[in-house]
C-alpha cells in the first residue's frame, strides 16, 4: 500500500511567480514538475495572485478548486467562475488566466496527454461505516476531514498459500492528513474510512 505524504513533497515555483505546485504523481516521472516531460501528472497548486496559466500544448486539463472560495478562470476569452469542488475540463493549449476575487485558492490539477490518456476527477463524501476502495489507475486525495486507510482483504488472486492457513493479523490503519494521496491497486485495494471529502482521480489509457 502506497501513501504519498503531501507534507513531504517539494514546492515548485511557477515560472510567472504567481504560485507554487506540489506534484503528487506523474508518468513517466519527470525531474521537474514544470518541464512537461510526462504523459500525465496530478498535482496541487497554490495561487496567490492573478496571472496567466502556463500552456501545455497537446494536453488536456481538469482543474478543481479544493481550498478557497472562487477562481475566476478565463479560457480563450470566455469567463468561468469555478467554485470549490467543481471539476472543470479545458484544453492545455488554450490561453488561460486566473483571477482571485475572494483571495488565494488551492487547486487539484490533472493534466493528460490528449492522444494517450484521459483524466477524470470525482468528489465524494467519505463514510465511517463503509470503506471506499481505491483501484488500479486511481489516486485518492483527502481534501477535508479525517480518515484512515488500510489494505483490503487478500483474495485468491493475491497468491496466498494453498489450503487452510493461519490468517495473518490485519495491519493497523494508517492516518491520512489533508492532501495525502493513496495510490490505487487491484491487489488488496486500499480502503479509506472516515468523515470528510475525498477526490478520486482516474487516469484512463486511450485505446487505439
Amino acid at each position: 500500500m502506497e501513501i504519498i505524504r503531501f507534507a513531504e513533497l517539494r514546492n515548485e515555483p511557477w515560472r510567472n511567480g504567481g504560485g507554487v505546485t506540489r506534484e503528487l504523481a506523474s508518468h513517466p516521472q519527470a525531474a521537474s514538475a514544470q518541464d512537461g516531460a510526462w504523459d500525465w501528472r496530478v498535482s496541487i497548486a497554490e495561487l496567490t495572485k492573478a496571472g496567466d496559466f502556463s500552456p501545455f500544448p497537446g494536453m488536456e486539463r481538469v482543474l478543481t478548486v479544493v481550498e478557497g472560495e472562487l477562481l475566476l478562470l478565463t479560457v480563450d476569452g470566455a469567463e468561468h467562475p469555478l467554485e470549490k469542488y467543481r471539476p472543470f475540463r479545458f484544453s492545455g493549449e488554450a490561453a488561460a488566466h486566473g483571477a482571485l476575487p475572494t483571495g488565494d485558492v488551492r487547486n487539484l490539477n490533472v493534466i493528460t496527454r490528449t492522444d494517450s490518456f484521459k483524466g477524470f476527477t470525482s468528489i465524494i463524501e467519505l463514510s465511517k461505516k463503509r470503506a471506499h476502495p481505491v483501484f488500479e489507475g486511481q489516486l485518492a486525495v483527502l481534501l477535508q476531514g479525517s480518515a484512515t486507510v488500510s489494505p483490503g482483504a487478500a483474495g485468491e488472486a493475491d497468491g496466498g498459500a494453498e489450503g487452510p492457513a493461519e490468517a495473518a493479523p490485519a495491519p493497523e490503519p494508517e492516518a491520512l492528513n489533508r492532501y495525502d494521496a493513496v495510490v490505487g491497486s487491484d491487489i488488496r485495494s486500499p480502503e479509506i474510512l472516515g468523515r470528510g471529502i475525498l477526490a478520486v482521480v482516474l487516469i484512463d489509457r486511450v485505446e487505439g
